[in-house]
């Protein structure tokens, strides 16, 4: 059945475009990492060596764009909003400012109850259960990640000595709608974590041309009769520091 989403468009100019409401900002960054908890980027916003260079401007309010210095080369940080189009919309803007790599990182749900809580996620594949990945590439039911950004956040990971676990993953814009017949379909798919950014934001980087590197904390399952929050209302802060210094990691490796 022709869809919407088959009505791809490959045009690189758009009515709106990121350079339109943002401007180069000399300097940035070419490594860019971001995350969705809000207590991890206030807690290294106020380190001595941390410096805003930039802002992004929405209805819901200004995002800082902070600058840190990590291993001797700097690297900008930022709050990403939840949810894919949010997401995308930051990306898209901080790279028009002037960010070159990109590493995302924030929870999941997991979908086998054998995944530790707190256990990273390296995904490989995510399934397009959304509407902006189909804006930035063809109609697809997955997207596969680059080899060489899996490469760079699985060997971060593993000289940290952290436990993680490649796979697909199932990325949903709609959480109050991940019904028990959706998540095993899922899982015959072969997912075993739901989030809700991955796919559109490799989508849109493969697009724009930046390398993507993502990973995710092991938080909620979705995998036992009823939804087990676990450690999901932390948002990952617990382990702030571990999260952000691979993030930095892997862009490093990107």
């Amino acid at each position: 059945m022709y869809t919407l989403y088959q009505q791809y468009d490959s045009a690189k100019t758009a009515f709106i475009n990121p350079q339109d409401c943002v401007q180069a900002v000399p300097g940035f960054p070419a490594l860019c990492v971001s995350t969705f908890s809000e207590a991890i980027i206030n807690r290294f916003a106020q380190m001595d060596s941390v410096r805003q260079i930039a802002s992004l401007y929405t209805a819901n309010g200004t995002l800082p764009v902070y600058q840190i210095r990590y291993q001797g080369v700097d690297i900008a940080f930022y709050l990403s909003r939840v949810g894919a189009p949010a997401c995308v919309v930051g990306f898209e803007e901080v790279v028009a400012m002037g960010a070159q790599k990109f590493v995302l990182f924030g929870c999941c749900g997991v979908l086998n109850h054998k995944m530790a809580d707190g256990q990273l996620v390296v995904p490989t594949a995510a399934v397009r259960d959304e509407g902006v990945s189909h804006q930035y590439l063809p109609a697809a039911d997955e997207i596969q990640l680059d080899s060489a950004s899996i490469a760079a956040v699985t060997a971060a990971i593993g000289a940290s000595g952290y436990p993680f676990i490649p796979g697909k993953i199932w990325t949903t814009d709609a959480p109050y709608r991940e019904t028990a017949d959706k998540v095993a379909r899922r899982k015959l798919q072969g997912c075993i974590a739901v989030e809700m950014e991955c796919a559109a934001m490799a989508a849109a980087a493969r697009f724009r041309g930046v390398p993507f590197a993502q990973f995710l904390y092991a938080a909620d399952t979705l995998d036992a009769p009823v939804w087990q929050p676990r450690s999901l209302v932390e948002y990952g802060l617990s382990q702030s520091q571990t999260y952000m210094a691979l993030a930095f990691e892997s862009a490093l490796r990107l």
